[in-house]
């Protein structure tokens, strides 16, 4: 399942993985859509990635009305730094 997409100098960083769903509802009853987003942590792994970090804090947020989403700016901060 190798990408000739994906060049070594990708593999050598820690992949992040951002989880999330808008609503408490979906959460509840779109169990499918989660899983499917879980699942890409085997697809990086197929890839090659070694260091996969999950962030999944901000499940059942909305970006809507000036929610704070603590797993996202965690997600930026970690991009910013690279």
């Amino acid at each position: 399942m190798i990408s000739d997409k994906v060049r070594p100098h990708h593999l050598e960083r820690k992949a992040i993985l951002y989880v999330r769903q808008s609503s408490a509802h979906q959460v509840l009853h779109n169990r499918e859509s989660s899983a499917l987003q879980y699942a890409m942590r085997d697809r990086l792994t197929a890839l090659g990635w070694t260091e996969v970090e999950v962030i999944d804090h901000d499940l059942g947020r909305s970006a809507a009305g000036g929610v704070q989403r603590a797993g996202f700016e965690r997600m930026v901060a970690e991009v910013c730094l690279r």
